[in-house]
């Protein structure tokens, strides 16, 4: 989606609203539309299904008596099914007095209990298999490195690399090499960045020869809104130097930055044959540990990898959706992991991002390429099906926990209960997406 910026009249604040309104409407779509079908298929109706909030631009009355439309706030959506009072499914009991035999059988609040459970659980289970497919697609279509250590697709250098696409690795330092994971021990257990000897297969012939050290600071990706990503870093980059000191390595580049708090470093990046400096400013940030916690850490937002990547082969279908479905189990970890730290105070509540940090993160991935556009659709679709899950009165999770309640006493909760918790959820709600804006406005 790079190209949005290169079309007249698009690009800087237009690119990300633009970005903002895709991945929002898809992922918004795809979770009121769960709703909607399986609610459909419990025989309850839907009178409208709404993406946004506020005055409506479009509408059309589909031949099942369903209003389809779009509102001009691109700030969610909702489906009001017969016999709610508004988009949170309260009943409107007055409604309900004045109906047919047939309407109240078609309606939200006179279906069985388990029908309305499964009409809510829909919304986050179809953002789970929107992710799910998003990240198969991308395995199926990227591929899986093949278990043999073959060299695929080589990173341009700014110095002699004699590797070719195609080269089996045979030997590293001495060391017969089988898979990539006896490889990747290898490369972890040589103290500093020196050249590699490495010996290769080419077809028939078998060659040894020097390459450079596989982990030099090779920026694999930028991320969105960090120091690097603002000050024009790009995947691809090779930092030759930070503050004057000659890299070798990525951990060279992480002493320097560490070195650095507080303080603008200057990088001088290798891309495509050029030499160029950039300045920026380390930020401290809260990074995983890697074992379900986070640390602090002065962090510039690269992120490295071998300059070569391995030969990859397409998997089946049945790995793919495996491989996918742990990756969405991944982001769910990652994110109740943060949720945890920063009820406890071991993070700043600070990294919250409302509606604006998301639209810049929006815009930002789509101009780095379609494939990371698409992906963070996935990553986003999992964390908002997993936040309907809460166990908070107005989101779904809420709604689930009235249902298992009504199906244990056999009768709904107090109405007034409902009314007053109901109240206090929406207060709390409104008030994470406040304090979330607000991290925002002073990100900017």
């Amino acid at each position: 989606m790079d190209w949005l910026a290169n079309l007249p009249l698009i690009g800087g604040p237009l690119t990300t609203i633009l970005a903002f309104i895709v991945l929002m409407g898809i992922v918004v779509a795809v979770h009121e539309y769960g709703h909607y079908i399986v609610g459909r298929w419990c025989g309850i109706h839907a009178e409208v299904f709404s993406l946004g909030f506020g005055p409506v631009v479009w509408s059309r009355v589909d031949r099942r008596g369903t209003s389809w439309q779009v509102a001009a706030v691109p700030l969610g959506g909702y489906v009001k099914f017969l016999g709610d009072r508004d988009a949170a499914s309260s009943a409107a009991s007055e409604a309900m007095a004045g109906m047919t035999e047939a309407e109240r059988d078609r309606s939200f609040p006179a279906a069985t209990v388990w029908r309305r459970a499964l009409t809510v659980l829909a919304g986050p289970v179809a953002n789970f298999l929107l992710s799910a497919v998003i990240f198969t697609g991308l395995i199926m279509w990227r591929g899986i490195a093949i278990d043999t250590p073959t060299i695929g697709e080589v990173t341009p250098l700014p110095y002699e690399n004699p590797m070719q696409t195609g080269d089996v690795i045979t030997m590293l330092n001495g060391e017969p090499v089988a898979n990539y994971q006896q490889l990747s021990d290898i490369v972890g257990a040589i103290e500093g960045s020196e050249p590699i000897d490495m010996q290769v297969m080419r077809g028939e012939n078998r060659l040894n020869f020097t390459v450079p050290y596989f982990f030099i600071p090779l920026v694999a990706s930028v991320e969105p809104l960090g120091a690097a990503d603002k000050a024009g870093v790009k995947a691809g980059d090779v930092i030759l130097s930070a503050d004057g000191v000659e890299l070798g390595s990525f951990s060279d580049l992480r002493t320097v930055v560490e070195a650095a708090e507080n303080r603008q470093v200057v990088l001088s990046l290798w891309r495509g044959g050029d030499i160029l400096d950039v300045s920026l400013s380390p930020e401290r940030r809260d990074f995983p540990d890697g074992e379900g916690g986070f640390e602090e850490r002065v962090l510039i937002g690269v992120y490295g990898r071998f300059y070569f990547a391995p030969a990859a082969e397409t998997p089946s279908i049945l790995t793919a959706v495996e491989l996918g479905s742990m990756r969405v189990w991944g982001v769910m970890q990652s994110s109740l992991n943060g949720i945890k730290s920063m009820i406890l105070g071991n993070i700043s509540v600070k990294n919250l991002q409302g509606p604006i940090g998301i639209a810049q993160i929006s815009g930002a991935t789509a101009q780095t390429g379609l494939t990371s556009f698409i992906s963070l659709i996935a990553v986003i679709s999992t964390a908002i099906g997993l936040l309907n899950l809460f166990p908070i009165p107005v989101l779904d999770g809420g709604h689930l926990v009235s249902y298992a309640y009504e199906a244990v006493r056999g009768r709904p909760p107090n109405p007034r209960f409902m009314q007053t918790v109901m109240a206090v959820g929406f207060v709390f709600i409104l008030s994470m997406m406040l304090l979330a804006s607000y991290n925002d406005i002073m990100r900017l």
